[in-house]
């Protein structure tokens, strides 16, 4: 079996793309799922995040992911301690799941990991595929489409690995800057080069 990641940088489509190879009959474990799950109420995550930063972060019987990361965006020690308790969770539930696909006879699985460069993983991979966008465009995506203002957008895209670094680095690009069916076509491209 084929273990895949796939990354890309804030407002890039990432997720588009995820959908795309999914559409293609991949299997695509996400990250961001798996980040969810393991701050499910009632949960160790959940429990651990709670001692650890206090109940002033749960909100309606949840973890309050948005007051959490304003939190963790700006403290730096914060963040540590937080992907202390996070990440090898996230790993133990992605882990789990490939295991899963592979015994369900996947030959591919594609890891949709939003920070790959950012944490090291990228020896885990065979390959690495990056949704990419200028990043003149990934401000603009984050201003316009999710509403942020441009000194937050800015501080975001600054807080990850230069998208043009991640270019050189992926094994596969592709670009989802112009139209939907140009994307779609280069993950078809894509998935063929994989399989």
């Amino acid at each position: 079996m084929k273990l895949i990641g796939l990354t890309g940088g804030a407002g890039s489509g990432k997720t588009t793309v995820a959908e795309m190879f999914r559409e293609l009959g991949a299997t695509v474990v996400d990250a961001d799922e798996a980040s969810h799950e393991v701050y499910a109420p009632g949960s160790p995550g959940f429990d651990a995040v709670v001692s650890e930063f206090g109940p002033e972060y749960v909100r309606e019987g949840r973890i309050d992911r948005e007051r959490l990361g304003e939190l963790v965006f700006h403290d730096e020690d914060a963040r540590h301690r937080l992907n202390a308790i996070v990440h090898p969770l996230v790993r133990l539930w992605m882990s789990a799941r490939t295991i899963e696909a592979e015994r369900q006879g996947a030959d591919v699985v594609i890891h949709d990991v939003p920070l790959l460069f950012e944490n090291g993983l990228q020896d885990i991979y065979s390959d690495v595929v990056l949704a990419y966008v200028p990043e003149a465009l990934q401000l603009r995506r984050l201003v316009e489409g999710r509403g942020l203002t441009e000194d937050r957008a800015r501080a975001i895209i600054a807080s990850q690995t230069p998208i043009e670094e991640k270019r050189v680095r992926a094994q596969h690009i592709v670009d989802n800057s112009g139209s939907r069916e140009a994307t779609r076509e280069q993950v078809k491209n894509t998935w063929a080069q994989l399989g």
